[in-house]
């Protein structure tokens, strides 16, 4: 009569789906029979035992999933804000920090377009200083020319900072220089406009011409209006002092391995809009007084452009501001 031999091995601890009962394999070998019973196999790295109830020796396998990693044989846990799991997920590295790269074409083009703007704006001031005191140039108001010329400058100029790596350095000149061209610009046309609305308003009255109507007393107006901009900014840095912060939330992913935290100046939203809250003034001051200007005899070509200039800043201001707030998501703003 053949004998089988029955062999039982030690039940495992591990168990990638739970079978239940005990199974039991029949080897297929020639010789006696040999059984291997099993409720669980061994979990793999990056997964935890949730152990079945009522079964301590079975388990279900459970992979660490999202931000958490494998922290013991039976637990997960979240890692910490500005880390996330490694490949295996049995520990935590950093997130990767990055920032608007020089080659990036978000940077590339507005660079380009600002050399030409620079370019530009520094053959037209070339122009003027050697034709200094010709009557076209004298007549066109060449102090604010030149006030506005350097707005217009400045502004172009930002694009450098805004790409430059963010340090405390930069991050201090982009606070300054943010919203002082602009206000450069604005507050050169705003004297414009208002030294002719008052002119011809006093005209009406008297034969006497009005106040300040000089150049330099149009220069002392323009860097009035100009020094409320830059008192605001040292308050800024009296009350909030520049520094640069690591934003790990614009670029966190589903999947923790495309994470990514953004190095940048920390300017919020708030601090952004109160900084080119009084350009945005100056600005639409200026269009009141180019309405009021529009009706101006001829010989004041002056007017009638000033006022077409600050239309369409108002319609690109209106289009800017939901576009640049709407994008609070974007690394590259």
């Amino acid at each position: 009569m053949r004998m089988e031999t029955l062999r039982e091995d030690t039940i495992s601890s591990s168990t990638r789906e739970p079978t239940g009962p005990l199974q039991s394999t029949k080897s297929l070998a020639p010789g006696p029979i040999s059984y291997t019973s099993k409720c669980s196999i061994p979990c793999r790295a990056g997964e935890r035992k949730k152990v079945v109830k009522g079964v301590p020796c079975c388990w279900h396998c459970e992979r660490c999933e999202g931000y958490h990693y494998q922290a013991s044989e039976f637990t997960c846990e979240l890692c910490p804000y500005e880390m996330r799991p490694d490949v295996n997920r049995t520990g935590c590295v950093p997130i990767p920090i990055i920032k608007l790269e020089w080659h990036s074409p978000w940077a590339v083009v507005p660079v380009f377009i600002s050399m030409l703007g620079i370019i530009a704006t520094s053959f037209v001031i070339v122009t003027f200083v050697r034709h200094n005191d010709t009557p076209i140039v004298r007549a066109s108001g060449r102090e604010m020319s030149y006030v506005l010329l350097t707005g217009i400058f400045l502004c172009y100029a930002i694009t450098f900072l805004m790409i430059a790596t963010p340090d405390v350095g930069v991050c201090s000149f982009r606070r300054i220089f943010l919203g002082l061209g602009m206000c450069f610009s604005y507050a050169a046309l705003l004297t414009k406009t208002n030294r002719i609305h008052r002119i011809f308003e006093q005209g009406k009255k008297s034969v006497t011409a009005p106040r300040f109507i000089s150049p330099a007393s149009q220069l002392v107006i323009t860097f009035s209006l100009i020094s409320v901009q830059l008192l605001g900014v040292f308050l800024w840095f009296a009350v909030d002092p520049p520094h640069t912060v690591v934003d790990y939330g614009e670029q966190r992913t589903q999947d923790p391995m495309l994470a990514r935290g953004v190095l940048k100046c920390d300017i919020s939203d708030l601090s952004l809009i109160c900084s080119l809250g009084y350009s945005i003034l100056l600005m639409v001051t200026c269009t009141v007084y180019a309405i009021k200007t529009r009706g101006v005899p001829e010989t004041f070509n002056e007017a009638k452009p000033i006022g077409f200039t600050m239309y369409t800043t108002c319609i690109i201001w209106l289009a800017f501001i939901p576009i640049f707030f709407g994008t609070s998501q974007s690394a590259e703003r």
